[in-house]
């Protein structure tokens, strides 16, 4: 097989258009073809165009390649999942996920296949009841707090687009095993190739309960509205033995388990104060928090692309900069097209996050600009200073807002003053807001640093620091701002059995890479255990 990169393809193309640049490259019709990445080029307008790599498979590619010294034509091979071995350990209980996010699930899935049947825990609801909650909260109803943006079957993601691109490089081909399995589960077959793959919010409804039907069929079990509350263990070092859970009635159940995997997302505060309860490893690490900013998607399409072509895909964009005190400042989870949602999960606290349909066909344009802090910036308060920081924000916020999301204008957040009336944009939130002030809910640096840093990213795209843009608040789930330590066998060094991971215990940063991160903790117990089916 052969790769042919930096295929050149201009917008609307089609296979035929394919088909002709590999007879061009005097590739033979009878050639199979298959698309491994697709990008767009904006760098130089108005020359904007797709470029893409080929896997082309013939009985003559050999000769081909000899007679075609190029270094943009290359042998290669199908990128497979390499599955790990099975152990030869004694198993003496179902493995146990806890959360049913991207690393739960992905773990869940793995371990499902190989015949491990293990037992999902989430405290929260399934996707479909978990979308009629948000639904109604959104309306103004009450703030279920298991139930919510951030909890319930699929984890925080499902309720933010559904981007899946990720700075992981790895060689195994877990990623590449992640996509087939959301394709399988319903997600659109373009996410294996497309360079910015995103999902979308409503269609990963279907995808979140297509991959827990899978993970049912394949002897797994999915638990839901059941909180852990609790670790059970013994010996010494110590090795865990149960968990304890709560059920929505009240009722307490104790779960054999000498292996769980930790999957809890980065809101669960609750959770982490019982990990330090228990003795587990915790220590803050740094985060990012700000607002989102909200504009025109029409003016993203014109400044990143010069045009308003229906053939190319709704823009984005990503910024970076630095502030005068030198702190970071950039943006995060870029929503096309999409909406600013109420993303609370605690009472009387206001947070937010973004989201796109898979049709990202909403009128505005929304991004987090956030802020690097650290440790450093709340010391004295241990490991959960980082959840003690969001908490105040987002109860400042929810003052601000006297129970709504807060925005304001930018040219008001920029001088300081309260705004009293919307400009062009309209606000395209899910949940009610108010107009005010969001200065109050920002630590002073993090305030400057983006007061500093905007007028540089309105020079990169035109228009972005237009005055009447819309900033809402507070951002302040960017990640996790704790890390749960785990050893070289991805376990906690404090309880043998317990196996940390994603991105609630600090080693990932979006769906994919809590999806790898879950199926690397699977790849341990595999190793280490017989199947139990």
């Amino acid at each position: 097989m052969l790769l042919i990169s930096d295929v050149k393809l201009q917008p609307g193309f089609t296979d035929k258009d394919i088909q002709s640049k590999l007879r061009k490259a005097h590739i033979p019709k009878s050639a199979e073809w298959k698309m491994r990445k697709l990008s767009l080029d904006a760098r130089k307008k108005p020359d904007v165009h797709f470029l893409c790599s080929l896997e082309v498979a013939w009985p003559g590619e050999q000769d081909y390649l000899t007679a075609n010294r190029s270094p943009h034509i290359r042998e290669t091979s199908p990128i497979r999942y390499i599955r790990p071995e099975h152990g030869s350990a004694f198993l003496p209980s179902r493995p146990v996920i806890i959360g049913a996010g991207p690393a739960g699930l992905f773990a869940a899935r793995l371990l499902a296949e190989e015949g491990y049947a293990p037992i999902v825990i989430e405290r929260g609801a399934p996707v479909d009841e978990r979308h009629q909650d948000v639904a109604a909260y959104w309306r103004g109803g009450h703030l279920k707090p298991d139930s919510n943006v951030q909890f319930g079957e699929g984890g925080a993601g499902t309720f933010s687009d559904g981007k899946l691109n990720t700075q992981v490089k790895e060689k195994n081909g877990r990623i590449h095993q992640v996509l087939d399995w959301f394709v399988e589960a319903g997600a659109s077959p373009e996410i294996r190739y497309w360079n910015k793959p995103h999902i979308g919010t409503d269609v990963l409804i279907t995808v979140v309960r297509n991959l827990r039907e899978e993970i049912c069929a394949l002897g797994g079990t999915v638990r839901f509205h059941e909180k852990v509350i609790g670790l059970r263990a013994e010996g010494e070092p110590r090795r865990l033995t149960a968990i304890l859970t709560e059920k929505e009635s009240g009722e307490i159940q104790e779960i054999p388990a000498c292996c769980a995997v930790l999957a809890i997302g980065h809101s669960a505060r609750d959770t982490f104060e019982m990990l330090q309860q228990e003795h587990i490893s915790i220590r803050a690490k740094p985060f990012a928090v700000g607002v989102r900013i909200e504009h025109p998607q029409q003016m993203i399409q014109l400044a990143q692309y010069g045009t308003l072509s229906d053939q190319l895909p709704v823009a984005d964009y990503k910024l970076t900069g630095k502030s005068r005190s030198g702190r970071g400042v950039y943006s995060f989870c870029m929503c096309p097209g999409g909406q600013v949602v109420n993303a609370s999960s605690e009472k009387e606290q206001i947070a937010v996050n973004g989201m796109s349909r898979a049709a990202r066909d909403g009128r505005n344009a929304n991004s987090a600009l956030v802020v690097t802090v650290g440790p450093e910036d709340f010391p004295g308060e241990g490991a959960l200073a980082g959840v003690q920081l969001q908490r105040r924000m987002e109860r400042l916020a929810w003052e601000c807002g006297e129970g709504k999301v807060p925005v304001q204008l930018l040219g008001d957040f920029i001088r300081n003053q309260t705004s009293r009336k919307l400009g062009e944009v309209e606000p395209d939130i899910c949940g009610g807001y108010t107009l005010g002030s969001l200065r109050g809910a920002l630590p002073a640096a993090v305030a400057e640093a983006l007061t500093d840093c905007i007028p540089e990213f309105g020079r990169k795209i035109q228009g972005y620091d237009r005055e009447d843009a819309v900033l809402s608040g507070v951002e302040s789930r960017t990640s996790s701002p704790v890390r749960i330590e785990r050893d070289e066998r991805m376990e906690s060094p404090d309880l043998a059995g317990l196996y940390p991971c994603g991105e609630g215990a600090g080693y990932a940063g979006g769906i994919t890479s809590a999806a790898v991160d879950g199926m690397k903790v699977a790849e341990e117990i595999i190793r280490r255990y017989r199947s139990w089916i």
